[in-house]
């Protein structure tokens, strides 16, 4: 439920509705942003009776909201959320920033090879994977704790921010001294207990949308992010599992413009785990800042066709600098 006060509400009218409000167990928010003086009301299980709000003097209206993803919808939240990593900003009027680096952090040499090629050839952010979901029990599952040391260190020795991905609470304090943003994956995205104990801490959050996750069930995962005080939080759509066998997943950048529209969260594109081609991941990522992505996540590798993971969508260094060559144009045409 949405409360809309007139222009001309007194602040003892305001906190007279929040009395209200919480008179009834629920929880008023303060609308930042607005243009309008607006109160927005969580923890109902169902409808609201609106009459007593609507006799408070200085209310002139009550919207009903029907969307799970409240705090996350412009509906609460009307001005677009920048989120700043180390001065590295996303979000709407920042140019996109290009998310780059290894799937798999394998060795100190390949990690510095790795976050030299990327910073470079002008990427804002190094990635790379400590702890590796994989699908199968017997693939290289990344190298842990060491792992994080290794992508610290790389960052550092590049100055660039780091990301990597946090799969158990238990990994969450490691995870946290070491890396700049904490990545929930996509086989991670409804894992609630997780989702809850990150919106808990100060670091900036990527939430990848999950494989067969439909646009509200990916919003309303980060709603449990921003319902536990995590504002910063960037969305990442990283394709989605479809009856189409020709590439990895399926990319779909429609996804972009109509988050933009609804949340005011930024939203990235992963296109190297979308397709899953080499071949492919270039030609997507400009797709995806066309249509309007506040950035990119691509995968480098000094050498793709010895990666311990995901070789075959990597880009090496030829590769990674003719693209970002091609990203620098479109961003002067796209006027950042």
């Amino acid at each position: 439920m949405l409360i809309v006060m007139h222009h001309s509400a007194t602040d003892a009218q305001i906190d007279a509705v929040h009395r209200a409000v919480e008179a009834m167990k629920l929880q008023p928010v303060s609308i930042p942003g607005s243009q309008r003086t607006a109160i927005g009301v969580l923890g109902n299980q169902g409808y609201v009776d609106d009459s007593a709000i609507l006799e408070l003097p200085g209310v002139r209206e009550v919207i009903h909201v029907s969307k799970p993803y409240k705090l996350v919808s412009r509906d609460f939240h009307p001005a677009s959320t920048i989120v700043d990593v180390k001065g590295v900003r996303f979000g709407d009027g920042c140019p996109p920033v290009v998310i780059a680096g290894p799937c798999s952090i394998e060795s100190e040499a390949q990690m510095l090879a790795s976050a030299q090629l990327v910073k470079a050839h002008g990427a804002g952010m190094l990635r790379g994977g400590a702890f590796k979901p994989r699908t199968g029990p017997h693939s290289f599952q990344g190298l842990g704790r060491d792992g994080l040391k290794l992508l610290r260190q790389a960052g550092d020795a590049v100055n660039l921010p780091v990301i990597t991905e946090v799969m158990r609470i238990d990994q969450l304090d490691d995870v946290c001294r070491y890396a700049d943003v904490l990545q929930i994956g996509a086989r991670n995205m409804q894992n609630f207990d997780l989702l809850k104990e990150a919106g808990r801490r100060s670091h900036p959050v990527l939430l990848k949308r999950g494989m067969s996750a439909t646009i509200e069930e990916f919003l309303s995962a980060a709603e449990y992010l921003l319902s536990e005080g995590n504002s910063q939080v960037i969305l990442c759509e990283r394709g989605i599992r479809t009856f189409e066998k020709a590439t990895r997943n399926t990319l779909d950048v429609s996804i972009v413009p109509l988050i933009r529209n609804i949340s005011h969260l930024p939203i990235i594109v992963d296109p190297s785990h979308a397709t899953g081609k080499r071949s492919l991941v270039a030609p997507m990522a400009k797709a995806a800042l066309v249509v309007g992505a506040h950035g990119v996540m691509v995968e480098v590798h000094p050498d793709p066709d010895k990666a311990l993971c995901d070789g075959a969508q990597s880009l090496d260094g030829p590769a990674f600098e003719r693209l970002m060559a091609e990203i620098k144009g479109l961003i002067t045409y796209l006027g950042y």
